[in-house]
């Protein structure tokens, strides 16, 4: 960002943090392996000591964390386990990205800008507008055609993850209220209540 010959734009992505678990629990098997790989980054990054210990895992349990041998989940759960830790440590990142955002200085706040996934499927004309503008770009008409089209489709949503298409996204932003049990709402929002405060949801 402080490099002169560069000029460098940031925009951060956010969703429901209960959205994305939801997605992600749908696409349970293809991110199995991202799950482990980010569970693993937490525990690099933590500090050594007792201070780790005395932290909340709300998402996984706190064997999985502290040191030794992982607790074995049964293998039909064993996906859900390692995905739920992982929204965890995605959604404690979201935060201290957010809290560096609040404090940063003027020159950095120019160079970045956030997008809720939810403002982006209700507005899509006016975001995308909104980002261009921020990035210095012009909106040519097909970008405007292409990412109502992709936002607004006839079809809800695939059961092949990762499938990008045109589909009707407003769906989508609500979809978890149907899918999610009580216990997984309340669980994602109680690790995750703080960037979704912040973040308006």
């Amino acid at each position: 960002l402080r490099e002169p010959g560069l000029n460098l734009r940031v925009v951060q992505l956010f969703r429901d943090p209960r959205a994305v678990h939801n997605s992600r629990l749908k696409a349970r098997q293809a991110l199995l392996r991202e799950s482990v790989q980010v569970l693993r980054s937490r525990h690099r990054a933590e500090p050594r000591g007792p201070a780790r210990h005395q932290q909340q895992h709300l998402l996984l349990p706190p064997g999985l964390l502290g040191g030794g041998r992982p607790p074995q989940p049964q293998p039909q759960h064993r996906a859900e386990f390692f995905l739920g830790g992982a929204l965890e440590v995605i959604c404690q990142s979201w935060l201290r990205d957010l809290l560096l955002a609040r404090r940063a200085p003027d020159w950095l706040r120019r160079r970045y800008t956030q997008l809720r996934y939810e403002d982006l499927v209700r507005e899509p004309r006016a975001e995308l507008r909104r980002l261009l503008r921020f990035a210095g770009l012009t909106v040519p008409p097909a970008l405007e055609d292409f990412v109502l089209n992709m936002t607004r489709g006839a079809a809800y949503s695939s059961d092949r993850p990762f499938l990008i298409s045109a589909r009707d996204a407003r769906e989508a932003v609500h979809a978890w209220r149907e899918r999610l049990s009580r216990q997984q709402v309340r669980q994602v929002e109680a690790a995750c209540g703080e960037a979704m405060s912040i973040l308006a949801y």
